[in-house]
């Protein structure tokens, strides 16, 4: 359903192929019950009503609301789709889908019976001859609208799955992200869809999204095209939550298995085969002379190492002979950790992960053997595939959408420098504390602010070790941050006399009670005792203001390592609640004298500078 009373403009689709419409048409034969979402047309800077006199982009409607769709909402008459027609839809800039929620399915009758009438109250609204009292009621109906969606259920059934269907007339590939999330809770779902040109059918799991935001209410939903150009035109046709018996949840990069729904998939390193994948050949049998690499090899490389996502290599070759023919094409330097010998690749992958020191599910494995890929499936099976036939595709994977960023830009060189700390280190042997001490770790703490707002949205997204709350703050969220009388940020930079490893954590801390309801690191200072350094920064800060300082945390596979850090400064468990532990520091409890980390303090409540 959409705004109809507002949106009066019909099309006839001769533009869309027919071949295009027979697609749009399949879902009647699968779908045997749907939700009704009242879709509208929405800012993602939306401040109403503010923005209306002082925002350039403001164009009114008949109810003087801002038209962020070029020409409204267009519905295309088509009987045989899933809702009875298509909704063609030009976005300006800033503009997304949004609509209220719920869970409630209906039949498809039901659901048919709903949109002719909605349509019919529409065309007597439009009748209306009067404008005043024309927007009086259109205003009103559409709120109605959004009432209805409010309103839950007892029925049993649930949908299995999140229905996009959307035809992409353009040469180009866009991309959308879907945002699921209760308006009071900093919790939600997000996913990138890849809307290919063509026609795309997107089923999103139901119990994916249901880990993450709780759906026995009203939620809001909302699908924002990233990266827009003024006019950007789709067409969209189911766009519901629906019980659907085609769904199947794999992996959308290829795996022949459930995919583990706990967290969205993130690729933070792309590990690729040589011969046949990388480059056309085979290098023992073809030689390094008769090497091609493949078609968009270097373009693909650079993007990857733009958006942060680290590159390197598990292949069976001679090392030596290999490493020789990247260095010929001139991207040897992309290559981290690369894995290059005559073992099984489920061996040099993991070789990949612990050097590199993230999770092999953050890995994506790409391969032109189905036998490799069979053998690290059988034993890695967290690690993300792709066949090399689809390498062309990684960019516009959902798993390797990564903002460019400056931080992201240095991330391998960053790992290039942890190369020179681990020889150092080596020097030291067991007494990994002096080595430490050696290091001259430093921490600076500012607040969130617009300038760093970009990568601490990263980081959000990419850390999961180190995360010890597992929120992944929208943009918007974090903005809110900035200047929040009710929550103090901090964001973390460190440096060591070998360089730099840029801005490695965030926290927030509720100022009312004094308790850390946020904090992450990136993996890069793991094991480098700064999670320690800065919690006991804190602990202190409020020992000065003579208050007891509490944090929250919820415990997970991941990051229960990291969370031991609790435990070794002596913090005592309170009491949890829906999984999250409240705990606390007694006030008679020593705090640790390490003088490993110095710490900084420039935020907008500096508390000084110490060493602990």
């Amino acid at each position: 359903m959409f705004e109809s009373e507002i949106n009066a403009a019909v099309g006839l689709g001769d533009e869309i192929p027919a071949d295009v419409l027979a697609r749009f048409a399949e879902s009647r034969a699968t779908v045997t019950k749907k939700t009704i979402i009242p879709w509208s047309e929405h800012c993602t800077e939306c401040v109403w009503p503010t923005c209306y006199q002082s925002c350039d982009l403001y164009e009114p409607r008949k109810d003087g609301r801002c038209r962020r769709f070029r020409d409204g909402m267009v519905r295309i008459n088509h009987e045989d789709a899933l809702n009875s027609y298509l909704l063609k839809i030009s976005f300006k800039r800033w503009a997304k889908l949004w609509a209220p929620a719920n869970l409630v399915l209906h039949s498809l009758d039901s659901a048919d019976r709903a949109e002719r009438r909605d349509l019919r109250i529409a065309r007597h609204i439009q009748a209306i001859p009067l404008i005043s009292i024309q927007r009086v009621v259109t205003t009103k109906r559409y709120a109605f609208k959004k009432r209805r969606a409010s309103h839950t259920s007892n029925q049993r059934e649930s949908p299995n799955c999140f229905l996009v269907e959307c035809y992409n007339p353009n040469s180009e590939a866009v991309s959308i992200t879907l945002s699921v999330r209760r308006e009071v809770d900093p919790l939600q779902f997000q996913r990138l869809i890849v809307m290919q040109p063509g026609f795309n059918r997107e089923q999103i799991a139901i119990d994916e999204i249901r880990r993450m935001v709780d759906l026995s209410g009203t939620f809001q939903i909302d699908l924002t095209p990233n990266e827009i150009t003024d006019g950007l035109t789709l067409v969209f046709g189911a766009i519901d939550f629906a019980i659907d018996r085609s769904f199947v949840p794999v992996s959308s990069t290829g795996n022949d298995r459930k995919r583990d729904n706990s967290e969205p998939k993130i690729c933070k390193c792309v590990v690729w085969d040589l011969d046949n994948t990388l480059w056309d050949g085979t290098l023992i049998e073809d030689g390094a002379e008769n090497i091609r690499l493949k078609p968009e090899i270097r373009e693909i490389l650079k993007e990857l190492d733009e958006r942060g996502i680290l590159i390197s290599a598990a292949s069976k070759n001679d090392h030596d002979d290999a490493m020789a023919v990247l260095r010929r094409f001139e991207i040897d330097e992309y290559f981290l950790a690369p894995q290059i010998s005559w073992n099984p690749k489920s061996q040099g992958i993991e070789k990949v992960a612990k050097e590199l020191n993230i999770g092999v599910d953050s890995l994506l494995f790409v391969d032109d053997s189905s036998f490799e890929m069979a053998e690290v499936r059988s034993i890695l099976p967290e690690v993300m595939m792709l066949d090399a036939m689809r390498y062309q595709e990684i960019l516009h994977l959902s798993e390797c959408q990564a903002p460019v960023t400056e931080e992201g830009r240095k991330r391998r060189h960053l790992y290039r420098e942890q190369v020179v700390r681990e020889n150092v280190r080596e020097t030291f042997g067991d007494d990994y504390l002096s080595f430490l001490r050696e290091c001259d770790l430093r921490l600076t703490l500012t607040s969130l602010n617009e300038t760093n707002v970009e990568r601490v949205h990263e980081l959000t997204q990419r850390t999961n070790q180190m995360n010890f709350s597992g929120n992944r703050y929208s943009r918007q969220q974090l903005k809110g941050f900035i200047n929040s009388a009710v929550v103090e940020t901090f964001v973390i930079e460190c440096v060591d006399r070998f360089g730099s490893y840029g801005t490695v954590g965030f926290c927030v801390v509720n100022i009312q009670d004094s308790r850390m309801i946020d904090l992450m690191f990136s993996c890069r200072v793991q094991g480098k005792r700064v999670e320690h350094a800065f919690i006991t920064f804190l602990v202190r800060a409020a020992k000065s203001r003579n208050v007891t300082f509490s944090v929250d945390y919820r415990k997970t596979k991941k990051n229960a390592g990291p969370g031991k850090v609790f435990e070794d400064l002596g913090f005592e468990i309170e009491g949890e609640i829906d999984g999250v532990i409240r705990m606390a520091l007694p006030a008679t409890r020593p705090l640790p004298e390490e003088c490993i980390v110095s710490i900084e303090d420039r935020t907008r409540k500096p508390c000084g500078q110490s060493v602990v």
